[in-house]
């Protein structure tokens, strides 16, 4: 199976940038997508960024466009979210997610990495 593993979180202050990891094992060539998703307490699971595997194109939840960027490194089969402006509203778990071809939707997570912004 598909394993994922989130690294990088932590506690920062508003305004400060954080740079989160996601390295996975047993990928194939069957990966179409790695993705960032969040969950705050009390809220329901949020879209926050999503990639490509084989092209590289991206796509952002509205919340954090111009704010956030993913990226990815295929040949180390990991993939990065860097945050920067961080605002207290970004304060979450952050997870790690993949959706192989022929998935309707993202069907392998990781763990989670919390992120705490203080204001």
């Amino acid at each position: 199976q598909v394993q994922l593993v989130e690294s990088g979180g932590g506690l920062v202050q508003a305004g400060d940038s954080l740079r989160l990891s996601c390295t996975a094992s047993r990928l194939t060539s069957r990966t179409h997508y790695m993705g960032w998703f969040r969950q705050a307490p009390g809220k329901e699971r949020e879209f926050v960024a999503g990639i490509s595997w084989s092209v590289g194109s991206t796509y952002y939840g509205d919340s954090v466009k111009g704010r956030f960027t993913i990226s990815r490194d295929n040949a180390k089969n990991t993939v990065y979210l860097q945050m920067s402006s961080l605002k207290s509203e970004d304060t979450a778990v952050y997870y790690c997610a993949a959706r192989l071809i022929g998935m309707s939707e993202y069907g392998y997570w990781g763990q989670g990495t919390q992120v705490t912004v203080s204001s």
